[in-house]
C-alpha cells in the first residue's frame, strides 16, 4: 500500500453528520475526497448508499460498517466518525454512534480486503470499541485501527480457528476421544459484499465459543479475502453445522447428512450464542433438519437453503425464483416475435407456419403464399417475409417454455435438481390442458413438494445415489400428472379461460381500472416482488396473443418506466431537493428508464420512501391508467423505447408515459418541497461547503 489506511485527516470526533444515513456517509466520503483518495464524493458515497439500502450494515455495539467499491477510490481506506447524535443504521442497539466507512477501489485485488477484514473482526471485541469510544484524540483513533489492522495473525484456542479455514484445512480433524463432552460444529458465514459481515459474523461466532466449554468450532468464512475451505475429515467429525449466510453455501453438498441450523449473516453477529445452542440441540435430535445431498433430495448448493423460513416465506421466494428464471424465456422470445413484425409485418402471424415449412433462402416466398389449403396475400414478401416468419417462429418456440420454465423452476427452487424434470413435466401438462401460467403455479409448487417430500425418505444406501436421478423425477413426475389429469386440469382451465374471457371484455371503465391496479403494482416496490407479481400476469398472458394481453403488457412496461425517469427529471428540474447521491444517480436513471429497468429507481426509494414511493405510484397509476384507454398494445415483454416497433399506437404509449413522468415528478417535488427532507439539505449544504473549500 502507498499509504496508511487511515490517518487524522480521515477521522472526525464527536461530529454531527446529520440525523440520515445518507448525511453521514456523504460526510464520510467527503474527509475521503478532501485527502485526495477519491476522485468524486458522489461516486463513492452513491454505491455506499446503494448497499446500505439493500442491508443495513449496523452491528452490535452501536457501530455501522457502510462499505464499497467505487472507481472513485484510489486506494484502500477507512473514515471514521464518532457522532455527537446517533443514527440509525439497522442496527441491534439502535443508532450507531461509531460509523466506518470502508472505501475499497474497483478491482483492487484482495490484499486490502484482509486488512478490512481485521477490522470487522475487531468491531466484535468489546474492549476496541470502548477505547473507540474514549479516545480523546485523532490520533489514538488511527493507532488503535492500525493496531488491530496491521497485527499478526493471532494465537488461537483450540477450540476455533481465526475464521478458521486455513487451519482447519491444514490440521487433522478432532478426534472425539479427545472431548465427548463437547459438541464440535462447523460454521460457514457469507455475506454479498464477502468483505465485512462475513468475518463478523464469523469472529462472533468464534469468541463466543471460545468463552463456553461445550463447543469446538470450526468457521470456514465464504468471503472476498479467504476462501480456504475447511476439510473433509473436520466437516466428517461435526456434530453440526451452521449456516450464516446471505447468499447460499458454496458446494453445500460437503455438508450432507449433517444437522443444520441455517440463518442469515447478521443474526450470526447479533445472536451468537442462540446459534450455537440451536446446533447442539439439533446435533442431540435425530429429527432435526438436514442438509440434503445425494442420498436426499438433492446435491446443489441451492437445495433447501431456507428450510429455516416460513412456508409462506419459502413459497414466495419460489415462485420468484421461478419468475426469474422465466423472464429470459419471455425476453428472448417475445423480442424475437417483435423483429418478426418488424420484418415480415403484423399479418404474417397468421400463415408463418406455412411460410418457414414450405420456403427456404433459395426458395423465398412471393405476396401470395397458400396456407392451410387457402390462398393469403400478405402485406410483405421475398427476403424480408421469409426471415421475418423465421425470427417469429423461433420466438414462438422460446415462448412455448414460459409456463414449463416457471413450473420447472419454482420445483428447483424447493427440491433442487430432482424437482426440475417433474416441475417442467407439471408445466408442459399445465399448457396441453389449457391451465396456462395459474397451472403452471401449481404443478411447480406440487412437483416441488413431492420431491421434496421423497428426498426425505430414508433409504438403504445402495438405492440412494438412485434418488436424485431417477426415483425422485419419477415419481414426483407420475404424482404430479396424476393430479393435473384425474382432478386439478379442468379446474384450472376453466379458471384461466375464465380469465382470458374477462380480459378480452374489458372496456371503459373496467380497463382503466386493470391499468391503475397494475401500475401501482409496478411502481410499489421498484421491481420487489409486488412489481414482479403484475409483470408475470403481463408476460404469463402474452403468450395467449391475444389483444387484451398486449393491452395489459403495455400498461405495465409503461408504468415501470415512469419512476427512474421521472425521478432523473426531479433530480435536474431541483437539484437542490436532494443529496449528491441521489443527483448522482439521477444522471443515469432516465436511461434505466427508458429500457424499463425500475430498479434504477430504488436509491432514490431506499433513502426516502415516504415521499418517493407514493409519488411514483401515483404516476404510474395515471400511466396505466392512459395506457388501456388508449388501448395501447405491446407485442414485447421488455426493452422499453428500444423495442417501440413492437407497440401500437406509438404516439398513445408516449402520452401515456409522458403523463406518469410529469405526475410523479411534479409529486416527489412537492413532497420534498413542502415536506422537507433535512438529511438531503444537509448533505447539499456539505458539499457545497466542500466544493466552495476546494
Amino acid at each position: 500500500m502507498s499509504s496508511q489506511l487511515i490517518t487524522t485527516d480521515l477521522v472526525a470526533l464527536d461530529a454531527n453528520f446529520g440525523d440520515s444515513i445518507e448525511s453521514v456517509i456523504t460526510n464520510l466520503a467527503t474527509l475521503v475526497h478532501d485527502t485526495g483518495r477519491a476522485t468524486s464524493v458522489e461516486e463513492l458515497a452513491g454505491p455506499a448508499i446503494e448497499r446500505e439500502a439493500k442491508a443495513g450494515t449496523g452491528v452490535p455495539g452501536g457501530v455501522a460498517i457502510p462499505h464499497c467499491r467505487s472507481a472513485a477510490v484510489s486506494e484502500p481506506t477507512l473514515a471514521f466518525a464518532r457522532l455527537s447524535r446517533g443514527v440509525d443504521f439497522s442496527g441491534p442497539d439502535g443508532d450507531a454512534y461509531l460509523v466506518f466507512l470502508i472505501a475499497a477501489p474497483e478491482g483492487g485485488g484482495k490484499a486490502h480486503l484482509k486488512i478490512l477484514s481485521k477490522l470487522a473482526r475487531a468491531l466484535v471485541k468489546k474492549d476496541f470499541l470502548e477505547a473507540l469510544r474514549t479516545a480523546q484524540t485523532k490520533e489514538e483513533i488511527v493507532s488503535l485501527v492500525l493496531d488491530v489492522v496491521n497485527a499478526e495473525k493471532p494465537k488461537k484456542k483450540a477450540a476455533a480457528s481465526e475464521s478458521a479455514p486455513a487451519a482447519a484445512a491444514a490440521a487433522p480433524a478432532p478426534s472425539k476421544a479427545a472431548d465427548s463432552q463437547k459438541t464440535r460444529i462447523v460454521a460457514v458465514t457469507a455475506c454479498p459484499t464477502g468483505i465485512a459481515h462475513t468475518y463478523m459474523a464469523a469472529d462472533a461466532l468464534t469468541q463466543t465459543a471460545e468463552e463456553r466449554h461445550d463447543v469446538e468450532l470450526t468457521v470456514e468464512t465464504q468471503g472476498s479475502s479467504n476462501n480456504t475451505a475447511v476439510s473433509a475429515d473436520t466437516i466428517a467429525a461435526a456434530d453440526a453445522v451452521i449456516f450464516a449466510t446471505d447468499v447460499g453455501v458454496r458446494d453445500r453438498e460437503r455438508f450432507a447428512g449433517k444437522p443444520v441450523v441455517e440463518s442469515g449473516v447478521k443474526r450470526a453477529i447479533n445472536e451468537p450464542g442462540v446459534m450455537l445452542d440451536e446446533a447442539i440441540a439439533a446435533s442431540k435430535n435425530p429429527n432435526a433438519h438436514k442438509v440434503a445431498g445425494t442420498a436426499g433430495a438433492a446435491s446443489s448448493s441451492s437445495v433447501e437453503e431456507g428450510e429455516g423460513l416460513g412456508w409462506g416465506k419459502r413459497i414466495q421466494q419460489a415462485i420468484m425464483t421461478g419468475v426469474s428464471y422465466m423472464v429470459p424465456f419471455v425476453a428472448a422470445g417475445g423480442l424475437l416475435l417483435a423483429l418478426g413484425f418488424l420484418f415480415g409485418g403484423y399479418d404474417m402471424a397468421n400463415g408463418w407456419q406455412a411460410i418457414t415449412s414450405d420456403y427456404s433462402l433459395t426458395n423465398l416466398p412471393g405476396h401470395d403464399v397458400m396456407v392451410d389449403g387457402e390462398m393469403m396475400t400478405f402485406k410483405k414478401a421475398g427476403f424480408a417475409l421469409y426471415i421475418g416468419a423465421v425470427l417469429f417462429a423461433i420466438g414462438q418456440a422460446s415462448m412455448g417454455f414460459i409456463v414449463a420454465a416457471l413450473s420447472g423452476y419454482i420445483a428447483f427452487a424447493l427440491a433442487g435438481r430432482p424437482g426440475i424434470a417433474p416441475g417442467f413435466a407439471g408445466g408442459a401438462i399445465a399448457v396441453t390442458l389449457g391451465a396456462g401460467f395459474i397451472g403452471g403455479l401449481v404443478t411447480g409448487l406440487i412437483a416441488g413438494f413431492v420431491a421434496m417430500w421423497i428426498g426425505k425418505w430414508k433409504v438403504p444406501r445402495w438405492i440412494g445415489s438412485l434418488m436424485p436421478v431417477v426415483i425422485i423425477p419419477l415419481l414426483a413426475t407420475m404424482v404430479t400428472g396424476l393430479l393435473m389429469y384425474l382432478l386439478l386440469g379442468a379446474p384450472l382451465a376453466a379458471i384461466m379461460e375464465g380469465l382470458q374471457n374477462w380480459l378480452s371484455s374489458m372496456s371503459g371503465s373496467s380497463a382503466v381500472l386493470l391499468g391503475i391496479i397494475l401500475g401501482l403494482m409496478m411502481c410499489s416496490d421498484l421491481g420487489g416482488p409486488v412489481n414482479k407479481a403484475a409483470y408475470l400476469f403481463a408476460t404469463a398472458g402474452l403468450s395467449t396473443g391475444d389483444e387484451a394481453s398486449m393491452k395489459i403488457m403495455a400498461a405495465v412496461m409503461a408504468s415501470g418506466m415512469v419512476p427512474p425517469i421521472a425521478l432523473s427529471i426531479a433530480t435536474f428540474v431541483r437539484k437542490n431537493l436532494f443529496t449528491p447521491a441521489e443527483q448522482e444517480n439521477g444522471k443515469s436513471a432516465w436511461l434505466l428508464g427508458l429500457s424499463f429497468v425500475s430498479e434504477g429507481a430504488i436509491p432514490f426509494a431506499a433513502a426516502d420512501p415516504l415521499r418517493v414511493i407514493p409519488s411514483m405510484m401515483l404516476g404510474g397509476a395515471v400511466t396505466g391508467a392512459l395506457s388501456m384507454s388508449l388501448d395501447v398494445m405491446s407485442r414485447a415483454p421488455h426493452g422499453g423505447i428500444f423495442v417501440i416497433f413492437a407497440i401500437e399506437p406509438a404516439w398513445a404509449y408516449f402520452v401515456a408515459i409522458l403523463a406518469g413522468v410529469i405526475v410523479s415528478a411534479s409529486a416527489v417535488i412537492a413532497m420534498k418541497q413542502f415536506w422537507p427532507n433535512k438529511a438531503a439539505e444537509e448533505a447539499a449544504a456539505k458539499a457545497d461547503k466542500a466544493k466552495a473549500a476546494a
